[in-house]
Formats: structure tokens, C-alpha cells, sequence
């Protein structure tokens, strides 16, 4: 948030969409998204903003994502529940899961500390 400012510091959303190169509404609806999850937490007036509810190590990209759009889904079948009389047992079902499951794990696993510091290794997924 902010590039260029210090940890802490308010970053009215105004400034946050400019630098993102959004619309101010969009961004102003990201944050509230963010803010009803105490991922962020906000300072009214002419000097307000918003700024990390917690250290940014302490927030995963896996919840910021989840927040913003959504669960992340892959392991959902592709004709629907019930279409299908071997879902049990479906191997495709099998491998989504699994991918659903590297996914999240790689996900949870990248803090905004390690996107802020570009200290993640996209090649590692365990």
C-alpha cells in the first residue's frame, strides 16, 4: 500500500488509486472489502486513510484474495453436482483436489512482507 511510504503510515484512497491506476470507487470498494476483514483499518478526516491492520508478514496472499474475489476454486466439477453418477471416484476429481490444494498451501504461504521485499520464489511449490 503506498509505495514509497512508511509502514504505518495512512494512505488516503485517492493517492492508492493513482498509484495502482484504478478508479478511486474501485479502490475505495477494494478497501472496504479489506477493512470488514481487519486486513486493513481506516482513519476518518481530512487526513484519514487507511493503513495495515497488522504487520504485513502476518497477512497471507491466499486471504487477501479470498477477500477481494472470492474463493479460489478448482476442484469443482465441471458438469455440476449430482451430474454425474461416478463423482466418487472421478480421477479428474482427484487431481483437482490436489491442485486445489498446492494452490492454496503456495498461496498461504506468500506473506505481503515477501511481496513487499520480492522474496518469494514462484518456482517453489511444495
Amino acid at each position: 500500500m503506498g509505495r514509497g511510504k512508511r509502514r504505518g503510515e495512512l494512505v488516503n484512497v485517492r493517492v492508492l488509486a493513482e498509484e495502482c491506476q484504478v478508479p478511486q470507487q474501485f479502490a475505495a470498494k477494494i478497501m472496504q472489502k479489506l477493512h470488514d476483514e481487519g486486513i486493513v483499518e481506516s482513519v476518518m478526516g481530512p487526513r484519514g486513510g487507511f493503513r495495515l491492520a497488522k504487520h504485513p508478514s502476518g497477512i497471507d496472499l491466499l486471504t487477501v484474495i479470498r477477500v477481494i474475489q472470492g474463493p479460489v476454486v478448482v476442484n469443482t466439477c465441471l458438469l455440476g453436482e449430482q451430474a454425474c453418477e461416478r463423482q466418487d471416484s472421478c480421477p479428474i476429481t482427484g487431481k483437482l483436489t490436489g491442485l486445489q490444494d498446492m494452490m492454496e498451501t503456495y498461496l498461504r504461504g506468500i506473506t505481503l512482507d515477501d511481496l513487499l521485499a520480492g522474496s518469494f520464489d514462484v518456482t517453489q511449490v511444495s
